[in-house]
């Protein structure tokens, strides 16, 4: 039990917004919007994403585009107050396959909380998350300053509101709060907010908290099951690591770069799209052994050979496409590529050999 004395067991590693995630949280926000009379295809505008994506259990969302769809709503339905808790609230334990599983099947609430925060990336927070406990008080800090400022409020609720109501779903009778705190401004109507902690929260603190009585913490979990635990935080091993290694931040350049040719965006609405500073940018490119520069040439050269293959542009109409100034630089580039021009490229049938597609 707690000493007294202030400890921490653990803080996520720095948010990654190309992680993979399954599609149950974006299905629960294209319900929320059609609830408000926006339709699917609205709700998903600027993903990628299809209607019949959103409802298949084997298909995943980056983190960014579900920001996407989380814009998308705020953006219909304006400021309705609490509409954080509201989705917060649909987030059942069930959703979260085996991280939830290892929640459920945890021995103790400790011990279920040292197992979300390790596999924090297959649940559907956002910013970092870290648990404190002294003076006989437990706490969930969420540091959301890496969260955009237009939908900050929106995720910080629904995450807020996750804890509790995961906290429900693991003890029959729920793991009341002490204290709720907000870092953004409350709204004047408060009523769901304390209906969902029964109590008022705090809001404009210096930072967002979940508190609860650290007695629960070794309270057993009525569904503890130490050999289904350890299956599903193995499970959650292997799947994190999995999304892990078939996305990293080059993928997701490499993905806004083709998004549209005709205006292919540079470094700084790159690093903007992606949620992180251009020089974050470079250096985490450089972590993968590449730089923006080598993807922006890489994406314009497979472009480049798609363009003269598979249609009748000139290579000035390419060159415009691929965002040069001048199509001499561009015919400069190709023959850097090909070592010769994109005209002997055409000339030489080259342009019926196979199109090399891009790798995310």
């Amino acid at each position: 039990m707690d000493s007294g004395v202030g400890k921490s067991m653990g803080t996520t590693r720095m948010f990654d917004w190309d992680l993979l995630r399954n599609t149950s949280s974006v299905d629960i926000l294209t319900r929320l919007a059609a609830e408000r009379g926006m339709s699917v295809v609205d709700c998903l505008a600027g993903t990628g994403l299809r209607p019949e994506s959103v409802i298949d259990p084997t298909a995943e969302v980056t983190a960014r585009q579900e920001v996407t769809v989380v814009r998308n709503l705020l953006a219909r339905v304006g400021a309705e107050p609490g509409l954080g808790i509201v989705a917060g609230g649909r987030y059942h334990i069930s959703m979260y396959g085996p991280w939830g599983l290892a929640l459920l099947s945890s021995r103790t609430l400790r011990e279920a909380v040292e197992v979300a925060l390790r596999y924090v990336g297959l649940a559907f927070a956002f910013g970092q998350l870290t648990f404190e406990e002294s003076g006989g008080e437990a706490r969930l800090l969420l540091d959301d300053h890496e969260m955009p400022a237009d939908v900050r409020a929106f995720l910080t609720e629904r995450v807020l509101t996750g804890i509790q109501t995961i906290g429900r779903e693991l003890f029959t009778v729920g793991v009341p709060a002490t204290r709720v705190v907000f870092r953004h401004a409350g709204p004047v109507d408060t009523a769901r907010y304390r209906e969902m902690f029964g109590m008022e929260p705090v809001f404009g603190a210096p930072v967002n908290e979940f508190a609860f009585d650290a007695a629960y913490l070794d309270a057993p979990l009525p569904q503890a099951n130490e050999w289904a635990r350890q299956a599903y935080v193995q499970l959650c091993r292997e799947l994190l690591d999995d999304r892990h290694a078939r996305i990293g931040i080059a993928g997701a350049v490499r993905e806004l770069l083709v998004r549209n040719p005709g205006e292919i965006p540079d470094q700084v609405q790159v690093a903007a799209e992606l949620f992180i500073s251009p020089r974050t940018l470079s250096r985490r490119l450089n972590d993968e052994a590449t730089s923006f520069r080598a993807l922006l040439d890489e994406v314009r050269q497979t472009l480049a050979i798609g363009l003269l293959a598979r249609t009748d542009m000139t290579t000035e109409q390419v060159a415009m496409r691929l965002g040069y100034s001048e199509s001499a630089s561009f015919i400069r580039a190709f023959r850097r590529w090909k070592g010769y021009p994109p005209q002997e490229y055409r000339s030489r049938g080259d342009a019926g050999a196979p199109v090399p597609e891009l790798v995310g």
